[in-house]
């Protein structure tokens, strides 16, 4: 199982030996640290905790579990087999290198926050129509309710806060691996804004 954290910074083209672009974004990475290994028997699943990026702000917990490993910024777990678990050992860097070209890999993020939005947005809705008298409907949900139960129903599609989940996009392809700036180009686009951590699995 291939796996590494990074960070979103843009997205480009890139052109084939054929001349056809293909839309990539551009991920920025470091490598992440081992920072501890969780097994069946002592935490009930097997898991692999790595430590990203760096900050200044630790608290004493935070400074006890990492040791002298490092100031991280974030901390993620990647589920592996319990065959792989016996590879990794807390102190053990990860890299671009377990990477290649042509690696179909699964990407997860959090998707950029839009605040409050309508149905349309939201939902995809039609809107209104501009005919037979009906006027500023054009953005509009709708009948919500029901004659007979004289309520609205749980779960109806409505406006409200939309973004901001996490996002995952699978069956994304590794286009080219630059080891020594760093640096990893995925096609396709992928959640979050400029900066956002994003989880790159194999």
């Amino acid at each position: 199982m291939k796996f590494i954290l990074a960070t979103k910074q843009n997205m480009t083209q890139i052109f084939d030996e054929e001349g056809r672009a293909h839309p990539v974004t551009v991920l920025s990475t470091s490598p992440s640290v081992v920072t501890q290994i969780k097994t069946k028997e002592r935490d009930g699943y097997t898991a692999v905790q790595v430590g990203y990026g760096e900050t200044k702000k630790l608290n004493k917990a935070e400074k006890g579990h990492v040791k002298d490993l490092g100031n991280f910024r974030f901390l993620k777990e990647f589920r592996v087999p319990e065959a792989d678990a016996g590879s990794y050992k807390v102190g053990d860097t990860v890299d671009l290198t377990v990477f290649e070209e042509g690696d179909k890999v699964r990407v997860s993020g959090v998707s950029k926050g839009k605040g409050f939005q309508g149905v349309v947005k939201r939902h995809g809705f039609a809107g209104g129509r501009r005919s037979h008298g009906q006027k500023h409907s054009e953005r509009e949900p709708g009948s919500i309710g029901s004659t007979g139960p004289q309520r609205v129903f749980k779960g109806v599609k409505m406006g409200g806060r939309m973004g901001g989940e996490r996002v995952t996009v699978r069956g994304l392809k590794v286009v080219k691996v630059i080891p020594e700036e760093n640096q990893l180009y995925v096609k396709g686009a992928i959640p979050g804004r400029r900066g956002t951590l994003i989880e790159v699995v194999q």
